[in-house]
């Protein structure tokens, strides 16, 4: 279980001058072949050459050398690179991916961000590098054929990177909103923890965008969630997607993705500030959705990620939680049906008082 400090109302006031996250600057950037003869290769190029990052060119099409000596320097020499690769042909099978999306595309592989509690972890085979696909356009195209007539199919771009935390030194999340633009048949959903979201304002994503804002309390927030935006700069980007064109926003659909929800030392007053805060923040008319997700980990997961980071204060006890398994007999950790019960109650009472108009999508 997470402890926690004792913490009053001017203690959660954080310093806005460091309220923004930081622009993720890897230290070693790699183009293999085949993605610089892409053209949005090319386009990538150019912006990391444009910020004077150091630029390998591989010589094959392979990533090697990225293993440390033990796997904490694996991790830092994975968080600290990023790939520029051609997708390969496996990506372009679309997999469904309910209850978020009818379908998953990524448009990259791995995420900057530092969160204790990482869903990656054991997901993504190898060292933690970001892998970015220079290949995109012709993954948009390929999403016409996974629409569904009749209804809007929805494809979601951010379950294995923050789409955010790289779009300064990729631009492939305005190449998909763009994309999306001219799809009426079709919406594009992606989420993230960083704030940086200026350059998306005045895209033409004529609403089949929805711009969702992963948040947590304060103390999940600077305790579990490195190298992220605070909590005040996210509801700050948030409320900037969904503000009015022509108010200077962007006018976005937008979402609320509340999690991991974790039972932590007072978290009904905790969870209940940082819903105020949500709501003072969203105090106009906009199109807003909701998704609850609770902490869940895995075996797998929890063996790397106790490896990278030894002195998580994360509580991953599986005697205090409920064996869940997949169709396929994977098993993962979720919290016992009474606690579960509890926190859905609250979350749900507490939604409904202050946005009635806004739809919970899913709670899992």
């Amino acid at each position: 279980m997470l402890t926690q400090p004792t913490l009053t109302a001017d203690s959660l006031v954080l310093d806005q001058s460091k309220s923004s996250s930081r622009l993720w600057l890897p230290k070693r950037v790699l183009f293999t072949p085949d993605a610089l003869d892409e053209p949005f290769g090319q386009q990538i190029y150019e912006r990391i050459t444009t910020l004077g990052l150091p630029v390998e060119i591989l010589k094959n099409n392979r990533l090697t050398g990225l293993r440390g000596a033990t796997e904490r320097e694996t991790y830092r020499n994975g968080k600290n690179t990023l790939a520029v690769v051609k997708a390969p042909p496996g990506t372009f099978r679309l997999q469904p991916i309910p209850p978020s999306a009818d379908w998953q595309m990524n448009l990259a592989e791995g995420c900057p961000a530092h969160c204790q509690y990482c869903y990656l972890a054991g997901s993504l085979q190898g060292p933690p590098v970001t892998r970015v696909f220079a290949n995109l356009p012709q993954m948009l195209t390929n999403t016409a054929a996974y629409e569904q007539p009749g209804k809007v199919t929805t494809f979601e771009v951010s379950c294995y990177t923050d789409v955010i935390g790289i779009e300064h030194l990729t631009g492939s999340l305005a190449e998909c909103i763009t994309y999306f633009g001219g799809r009426p048949d079709a919406q594009l959903r992606f989420v993230t923890k960083y704030d940086q979201v200026n350059s998306l304002l005045n895209l033409a994503h004529n609403g089949r965008t929805r711009a969702r804002v992963s948040l947590n309390t304060d103390l999940v927030a600077r305790r579990l969630e490195g190298g992220t935006a605070s909590l005040e700069a996210r509801l700050t980007a948030l409320r900037k997607l969904a503000l009015p064109i022509q108010q200077g926003g962007g006018g976005y659909p937008v979402g609320v993705v509340l999690a991991p929800i974790m039972p932590i030392t007072n978290w009904r007053e905790q969870y209940t500030h940082l819903l105020d805060r949500l709501a003072a923040t969203l105090n106009f008319d906009c199109d807003l959705t909701v998704e609850f997700i609770t902490h869940r980990f895995t075996p797998g997961s929890k063996d790397v990620l106790t490896e990278w980071y030894p002195n998580t204060s994360l509580e991953m006890d599986e005697a205090t939680r409920s064996q869940k398994r997949n169709k396929f007999g994977s098993v993962k950790y979720v919290y016992r049906a009474d606690e579960m019960s509890v926190l859905r109650s609250f979350f749900y009472t507490e939604w409904r008082k202050r946005f009635p108009d806004a739809p919970i999508l899913y709670w899992t």
